[in-house]
């Protein structure tokens, strides 16, 4: 890991050194260890009063005195004054001030003079200055002395040193050390913004990871897929992602006002014991309240993730006031997501400000979520040049997004391109994508690759597809295989297909469970069919008795409604049955209405029985014909009856030859006996 401590080293004046409660930028701006109001950088004395402290401990230190030359040695380094700066600091040094010591590094350091700096540091560290065992630490890392560096480092984080402990931490850190943690939470608690920060990325990372086993499931689908197998929907090429797949722009969130951490004592690997058990969302919530220490002194970075951790628990408008906050501070990843929210909202015009905002920063994110707007109010070339702008930022969606951009305008050679290009940098969807582009194209064993390279890096449509292919070479077996891995990931038309197979093999238990989560993730081909296994386990309706209140809907009816009301047809005419079995004649003739006009040939002749029962019987031939026309052999039947009653002799033997053909047996013998009583009657 890259050393990420601060750059500057820390002034100190008297012979006591006051720990620093800044942050990284702050030591890298100012010099620490100035007594309060005394020559301050940050504005906190006002000149006269700088120049009036000044012009005393002139005076004081000219007349000899070792505590003055110090504090006035310190002064003029602080205003950049070397060279008078200078004797002061040796004066006062050459007297034993430790602070005067330590400055004296400082300005040696300054002036590129780095081992004598680190000698004069050593004196002041061994005689207890912790900003010098700092400054001594730091100048042993940058030269690859590592033990040395820890040595010093460790000496002035166990002080109460923030800078210290916090570069005790990056370098323990670096070296995949546990006890990182402890040193981070130590300079955290004091104050230091960026230990804050990096404490809270490594609890949420350590929550990230404790909750993979339920998170690392194949990835979330954008919908692609070949021709349909049996039970199962073709699907078409998914629509522009603005982001990655998964999601937005989310980054991470959070916590408290500065200095109101948490403060629980750490164990050596630098967790609490609060943390050890808190799981996943404990930890999450540890890291908000560091993100919001962080954040509340001017961490751009840390009010973007406490912004993320906001959104993901729902409080929208306080992790837009976070977003704002890193936004106006220069953080692209905040604009983007602050433009989510908007558009969320239902603010899109305010959302295209952020993501231009930016986009025109280098967020890739941003760019493709213009270039989605605008694909979506048909400016397809504007959306053209943002996903461009996306791809120039480094984000591979930008390519697959321009092959979506391409497909949907027919320009199928284009589309293959890009879609090759993003799927090479490693797009899992695009290598789905561009796999079904081969697979409408002919070209099976080329696509074959490519739907496993994108099944392997975690596409479920992809496996789902795999699927296909494989039972399109009637290779059940492996299609299986596949099917299942999309289902275990929550593929509803996978999880049907395997239920569809368990039924084949007469394993009812598993096909019920499958059959659920299809049903349950909205597939209606997979409500009906659990529909159908419940039902065949009901024991057969007995005679009401006299008085008997109407029964509550079976768990099975329930699952035929929920099918019929997304269109299934055998659904809406089982629920009809079961309707017109409670004697809901109405709500009956409303389902096979439904059916009927869908196409259902089942449907179309209940309809007609129900009609000819009220008297209506003109409709009823005329639905009675629709079936008939469909192969529906009863409707026939009673077609030929119907012309049979009417006299029309020929009628009636058209229909009673159309019942033979389409039966069943039962139908058919009956047909042919009217058939051959029609004959007598005209030849008679």
């Amino acid at each position: 890991m890259e050393f990420m401590g601060d750059r500057a080293t820390l002034l100190e004046t008297g012979r006591f050194v006051q720990p620093h409660s800044g942050n990284a930028a702050d030591a890298m701006q100012g010099l620490d260890g100035v007594e309060p109001g005394i020559g301050r950088s940050d504005g906190t004395a006002d000149a006269e009063e700088t120049a009036g402290a000044e012009a005393r401990h002139r005076g004081a230190a000219d007349g000899g005195d070792i505590a003055s030359m110090s504090v006035l040695g310190a002064l003029l380094l602080r205003r950049g004054d070397l060279d008078g700066a200078e004797p002061y600091l040796r004066g006062a040094t050459a007297d034993g001030d430790r602070a005067a010591a330590n400055n004296l590094g400082v300005l040696l350091h300054q002036r590129g003079y780095a081992d004598e700096a680190a000698g004069w540091w050593r004196i002041a560290a061994v005689a207890g200055s912790a900003a010098a065992a700092h400054a001594l630490g730091r100048h042993f890392r940058e030269r690859g002395d590592e033990p040395a560096a820890e040595y010093w480092l460790r000496q002035s984080a166990e002080q109460g040193h923030a800078l210290g402990a916090y570069a005790l931490a990056d370098l323990l850190e670096h070296r995949g050390d546990t006890g990182a943690e402890r040193w981070l939470r130590t300079a955290a608690e004091q104050g230091h913004r960026e230990a804050a920060y990096r404490l809270a990325r490594a609890l949420e990372s350590r929550a990230a990871q404790e909750g993979r086993p339920q998170a690392d499931a194949l990835g979330e689908p954008a919908r692609a897929v070949a021709e349909g197998a049996a039970g199962g929907d073709a699907g078409g090429v998914p629509r522009p992602r603005a982001g990655p797949a998964g999601g937005g722009a989310h980054a991470g969130r959070d916590g408290d006002p500065a200095g109101s951490g948490p403060r629980a004592a750490a164990g050596r690997d630098g967790r609490t014991a609060a943390e050890a058990e808190a799981g996943p969302a404990g930890l999450v919530g540890q890291a908000a309240q560091w993100y919001r220490q962080a954040a509340a002194r001017g961490h751009r970075r840390a009010a973007l993730h406490l912004g993320a951790i906001l959104e993901k628990r729902g409080e929208l408008k306080e992790a837009g006031r976070w977003y704002l906050t890193a936004a106006r501070d220069g953080e692209p990843r905040a604009a983007c997501a602050l433009g989510f929210l908007l558009r969320d909202a239902g603010d899109e015009e305010s959302a295209a400000v952020w993501w231009l905002r930016a986009a025109q920063d280098g967020d890739g994110n941003a760019a493709n979520a213009l270039g989605a707007l605008h694909a979506a109010r048909g400016e397809q070339q504007t959306a053209e040049r943002w996903y461009r702008a996306a791809m120039d930022a480094g984000d591979v969606n930008g390519a697959y997004n321009l092959g979506l951009l391409c497909a949907a305008q027919d320009r199928t050679p284009q589309a293959e391109q890009w879609y090759r290009r993003a799927a090479y940098a490693g797009h899992r969807e695009a290598a789905n994508a561009l796999a079904v582009l081969l697979l409408q194209a002919g070209d099976p064993v080329g696509a074959e690759p490519w739907f496993s390279k994108a099944a392997e890096a975690g596409s479920v449509d992809a496996a789902f597809n795999l699927g296909i292919l494989h039972v399109g070479r009637d290779d059940d077996r492996t299609a299986l295989t596949w099917y299942e891995r999309a289902a275990a990931a929550g593929h509803t038309e996978a999880a049907l297909q395997v239920g569809i197979a368990r039924l084949r093999d007469g394993d009812e238990h598993e096909a019920e469970r499958h059959l659920r989560c299809a049903a349950g993730g909205g597939s209606a081909e997979a409500a009906f069919r659990l529909a159908t296994v419940l039902d065949a386990r009901q024991p057969p309706p007995g005679p009401p008795a006299l008085g008997e209140t109407r029964a509550e809907k079976t768990e099975c009816e329930e699952w035929y409604e929920r099918a019929a009301e997304q269109g299934h047809r055998r659904a809406q005419v089982r629920v009809g049955m079961l309707a017109a079995a409670r004697g809901d004649m109405e709500d009956a003739a409303r389902w096979y209405r439904e059916a009927a006009e869908s196409g259902s040939r089942s449907g179309a002749f209940n309809l007609g029985l129900l009609l000819a029962r009220e008297g209506s019987e003109r409709e009823a031939s005329l639905w009675w014909t629709r079936a008939a026309r469909a192969g529906h052999g009863r409707a026939a039947l009673r077609l030929a009856l119907l012309a049979a009653r009417r006299g029309d002799l020929a009628e009636g033997q058209h229909w009673c030859a159309k019942a033979v053909e389409l039966g069943p047996d039962e139908v058919a013998e009956r047909a042919a006996k009217l058939r051959e009583a029609l004959l007598q009657e005209l030849t008679a």
